[in-house]
């Protein structure tokens, strides 16, 4: 079974139009949409990582489910709130419907995936989105979710260290037990988080053996300078391998 979803590389990224740029504001310099310049490459990271041409179709079926609420016996609104990771996660949605340009891109190495994005956000939807992501190791800590054949999932959430870029930041590890046919499987997640101004990365990696801190880290720590780059009207330098 795959790992988790992503979305398209630099050549398919999706990104707003010239005039939408210009008036919002994002990903735009000299009436030059450079939306896909934010993006990392597979020099970027660690390892032996290719980028991919299909992860906007990408879906890992594990994530869908509905939540127990039975799980949260005195406070029913934490059962919504997991309810809505489980389902962003799926849709790859964490901070919201972008408000200007956005591009996405995904790489793979063995049963791990990982998904890079990078879009303009409402500034107050933003920031209301990553204070909701802080409440979840609390509110998320562990709940079962039930798929569409009655088949239960152990989910648990743990906050995850962010390298110390960009304006503010927010990392998870979401950790999915359950099966896969009639074999039990784990999926681990992490997710990171980090805003710069109202734009910000998003980072989905991991998989069915689990995450690597390293290459979430390189892609975090690159793809924050990437962005910086872009809105200051800087071309991104090359990456050993991005040259002939």
């Amino acid at each position: 079974m795959p790992a988790p979803r992503a979305g398209g590389d630099a050549s398919n990224a999706r990104w707003a139009p010239v005039e939408e740029l210009l008036q919002q504001g994002g990903f735009g310099r000299d009436g030059d949409p450079v939306a896909k310049a934010a993006l990392i490459t597979e020099a970027d990271l660690e390892d032996d990582w290719t980028q991919v041409e299909d992860a906007a179709g990408w879906g890992d079926k594990l994530v869908i489910g509905k939540v127990d609420v039975a799980d949260f016996l005195t406070a029913k609104t934490n059962a919504a709130d997991c309810q809505k990771l489980l389902d962003a996660l799926y849709d790859d949605d964490l901070l919201g419907k972008p408000s200007g340009a956005s591009a996405l891109t995904g790489f793979e190495q063995d049963d791990s995936r990982l998904l890079y994005q990078v879009a303009a956000y409402d500034r107050a939807k933003l920031g209301a989105s990553l204070n909701w992501l802080k409440t979840l190791p609390e509110k998320c800590d562990q709940f079962t979710a039930t798929d569409s054949k009655g088949g239960h999932r152990t989910v648990q959430v743990i906050e995850d260290p962010v390298p110390s870029v960009g304006d503010a930041r927010q990392g998870l590890q979401v950790t999915v037990t359950g099966t896969s046919g009639s074999e039990p499987t784990t999926l681990t997640l992490q997710l990171a988080v980090v805003r710069v101004g109202t734009d910000a990365i998003t980072v989905t990696s991991g998989g069915l053996d689990g995450t690597e801190t390293d290459t979430t880290e390189a892609a975090v720590r690159n793809g924050t300078e990437h962005l910086k780059d872009v809105l200051a009207g800087r071309t991104p330098p090359a990456q050993p391998g991005d040259v002939d």
